[in-house]
């Protein structure tokens, strides 16, 4: 993929960088051959933005063009929109104020060139603003007000404001970040599309996904002409390098996971799980409203709030299950035995959220999880509960008995009466991968929870399918992508 530096005049790029094209904003603007390009990559060095502003259009036409430009215009807009620094996440907010603690001033400047700043100790921030506001060069304003770091403002350089002192090193960053990109289209070969597979190699066994099974989703990829990259949180700078992304990480819509799908989205860009689907199967009081009023079955179930909790103990009795809206993994789902333990427990559970869900207690040896993909079922599994426990994960406890036993069968000897339920569920929320948790109780079915991210590990999921399972992820992928481009040709 060709890489297009634009800048609004033939001067502005003061730098040698080898494997980069530079041309002037007006040229690639209203040139031909620019428009019929189909690999290539936009920079767009502009010295203005501003709306309808050949800057402006620079980005607004490479998207049309299919040539990813960096920043796009949503970045455009977020820089100018100071709504958006407050929005950052908790975790930005911490950086922040480790990074610049040792600061005496109230105010501090911070240059960010491909996401690298002169000094080591800025390096982690910067390339965290990188990801959030995808420039090539960026000038953060910082205050301290009442002890606390807080993002005042952001402005976009173009090459000819970088300070001469900085030239040297902002010439480096540019010319590393464009040979690792060239690096990483030579280890790609001879394939049709690239995919970002997203993962945390520090979430272990609550990870969607152990390493074998990443493995086995790489390999599948490459069968189907698809290059897979595994990558982390810290890539999102690299997220356009890619036509597809698929998530392998615990979903949040506060936290990274939900920016890549959001980002990937907004890009045309094939998503697996889009951001409609974490903001849905996230949180449970919209699956409990969601399920109820298109009639799937699930267990007597109360949206609960400060005003109706007395509800609980007449409607569902005792024990019954309380659930914060965006627990995971048996985290933050709990039996409550008595009148006194529910309003310890309302008390704990309201202090992060105003609403949550009650349910109804079916105990079962197991629950079903039915695969869904591309609104078809893809694997059929039975998840036994942990030793002991009434949940088929022991959160409190690491040892062997943490887990109960899995058994997993063909799609065909499952229920059929939990395939359709499970499809019924999972096509209310979109058409990408889901695993529908099912409770079988005297002979009828009921919908627990659709997870947007399911688990597909090794040896687990894949016990009957094998690798056939991930193939027929891949080519989901595969027909996504084509469909994708076509749009562009």
């Amino acid at each position: 993929m060709a890489v297009l530096i634009v800048t609004s005049q033939p001067d502005d790029w003061p730098f040698d960088v080898p494997g980069v094209e530079v041309v002037d904003a007006w040229s690639y603007l209203t040139d031909p051959s620019f428009s019929t390009r189909r690999t290539t990559r936009v920079f767009n060095l502009c010295r203005s933005y501003r709306y309808q502003s050949t800057g402006f259009y620079v980005s607004l036409l490479a998207e049309a063009r299919g040539h990813k430009p960096i920043p796009s215009v949503t970045t455009m807009q977020d820089i100018r929109s100071p709504s958006i620094y407050r929005l950052m996440t908790d975790e930005l907010d911490e950086l922040i104020n480790h990074s610049l603690a040792t600061l005496q001033s109230t105010e501090f400047h911070l240059s960010v060139y491909f996401g690298r700043n002169m000094a080591k100790r800025y390096e982690r921030l910067s390339l965290q603003l990188f990801n959030i506001f995808q420039a090539p060069f960026l000038r953060f304003r910082f205050a301290k007000r009442k002890g606390e770091w807080r993002l005042r403002s952001v402005k976009t350089l173009s090459g000819s404001e970088v300070p001469a002192d900085h030239r040297e090193f902002a010439a480096e960053a540019a010319e590393r970040y464009f040979s690792r990109r060239s690096a990483n289209r030579k280890s790609r070969g001879r394939t049709r599309f690239d995919l970002a597979i997203l993962y945390d190699p520090d979430e272990k066994e609550n990870a969607p996904s152990d390493e074998g099974a990443l493995k086995k989703f790489v390999k599948a990829a490459k069968h189907c002409g698809i290059y897979a990259e595994l990558i982390t949180k810290d890539d999102y700078g690299r997220l356009l390098e890619f036509d597809g992304l698929f998530i392998r990480e615990t979903t949040y819509v506060n936290e990274h996971t939900y920016r890549f799908a959001r980002k990937a989205a907004s890009e045309g860009m094939v998503v697996i799980d889009d951001p409609q689907s974490i903001s849905r199967c996230t949180n449970k009081v919209f699956l409990a409203e969601l399920l109820e009023r298109h009639n799937v079955a699930i267990p007597r179930t109360i949206v609960v709030h400060r005003n109706n909790w007395q509800r609980i103990g007449e409607e569902l009795g005792f024990p019954c299950v309380l659930k914060k809206p965006d627990s995971a993994f048996s985290s933050g789902v709990v039996k409550v035995k008595s009148g006194e333990e529910l309003e310890t427990r309302l008390a704990e559970f309201f202090g992060e959220s105003d609403l949550l869900v009650a349910q109804e207690f079916l105990p079962t040896s197991f629950d079903w999880r039915i695969g869904i993909l591309d609104n078809k079922p893809l694997f059929a599994c039975r998840y036994y509960m942990a030793p002991g426990h009434w949940q088929v994960i022991r959160q409190e406890e690491h040892g062997n008995d943490r887990y109960g036993k899995h058994e997993t069968i063909p799609v065909e000897m499952a229920p059929t009466k939990a395939i359709r339920l499970a499809l019924k569920a999972a096509n209310l929320i979109g058409d990408g991968l889901y695993g529908v948790d099912i409770k079988e109780s005297d002979g009828r079915f009921y919908v627990i929870e659709i997870n947007d991210n399911p688990n597909v590990d090794s040896a687990v999921e894949d016990l009957v399918l094998k690798d056939e399972l991930y193939r027929r992820v891949m080519e989901v992928f595969l027909r996504r992508m084509e469909a994708a481009r076509a749009r562009f040709v």
